[in-house]
């Protein structure tokens, strides 16, 4: 019989919310629950959509993300077999292409705000439609969730 761990969607406050996103907005990342005492790992992507190398994907070992003062919410997704874990999800999530950089400073409008294209920079024109920001709410509901459970890796239920 094979063991299995929870696997949790959690969301965290932000110290500072995007402005040219709706909010308010929440870090969203994945955890699942390895230890008894509530501790696990927690796989997300960090950085920035205005660094030049965008965010990347992390796998962190976590206390109980409830202890934490940014908790916010956890919401129960499945499970996962304890023997593809951590290295079928660190193979899967590895595999998916990562938010890249989306945002830049415009010297017209002295402001830090998303662009259409990055080489050559263009920025969107005033009241111009914008392609959707992509960040790790995105990143995670769009492009991991689905990849884990087409995997086999999420288990619902």
């Amino acid at each position: 019989m094979s063991e299995y761990y929870d696997v949790f969607l959690i969301r965290s406050t932000l110290a500072m919310q995007d402005p040219d996103l709706p909010g308010p907005r929440f870090h969203t990342a994945l955890f699942v629950k390895t230890g008894p005492n509530g501790n696990g790992t927690i796989h997300e992507v960090t950085g920035d959509i205005t660094s030049s190398d965008g965010m990347h994907y992390t796998r962190t070992l976590s206390e109980a993300p409830e202890l934490s003062p940014e908790f916010h919410t956890s919401q129960k997704l499945g499970v996962t077999q304890a023997c593809k874990h951590p290295g079928e999800w660190r193979r899967v999530l590895n595999s998916l292409p990562t938010p890249p950089q989306q945002k830049a400073f415009n010297v017209k409008t002295m402001k830090t705000e998303p662009f259409k294209t990055r080489d050559p920079l263009v920025f969107y024109e005033p009241g111009e439609p914008r392609r959707p920001l992509m960040k790790c709410t995105e990143w995670t509901m769009k492009r991991a969730i689905p990849a884990l459970k087409a995997s086999g890796l999420i288990i619902e239920g």
